[in-house]
């Protein structure tokens, strides 16, 4: 794995993403319906492992995979910010509209805003996973990505 990944690589599905060398990204919702390539994307834009959620340190970013039956969004999303550093964003993935387990938009703004998030962007990253980027209040107002 290479820290030093071409942004202007349109192979790479992380690039979209927003991630530099040397973040750590904890993935949380992991399952065998996950996009492999964009995990191994993240982990060569980063130069780092993706960690889970045994890990004990405060991460740069959370990559939560979300599928409706896998609970409450709201609160999935609270309990990902006790992941985060200061300042730190939510890439929240969801299963594309017509795919199982969709959640829907208004659900996911719904969930944003109770769990005192700011939905920045909503883009494909993937075959059959979208992603919403949710900035914290200290991030949000600083523009970090």
């Amino acid at each position: 794995m290479s820290a030093t990944a071409d942004p202007a690589d349109k192979s790479n599905p992380a690039n979209k993403l927003g991630f530099e060398p040397g973040q750590i990204v904890q993935e949380l919702g992991y399952d065998e319906d996950t996009d492999q390539d964009l995990r191994e994307g993240i982990e060569e834009i980063t130069g780092e492992e993706l960690v889970d959620e045994d890990y004990d340190d405060v991460a740069d970013a959370v990559l939560l995979w979300h599928r409706e039956e896998d609970g409450d969004l709201t609160d999935a999303l609270v309990d990902a910010q006790e992941y985060l550093a200061d300042g730190g964003l939510i890439w929240l993935l969801t299963p594309k509209k017509g795919r199982d387990g969709h959640v829907e938009a208004h659900e996911v703004a719904e969930a944003a805003q109770t769990a005192g998030l700011s939905q920045t962007s909503s883009i494909t990253v993937a075959k059959d996973w979208a992603g919403t980027r949710l900035a914290t209040p200290k991030a949000a107002k600083s523009g970090r990505r």
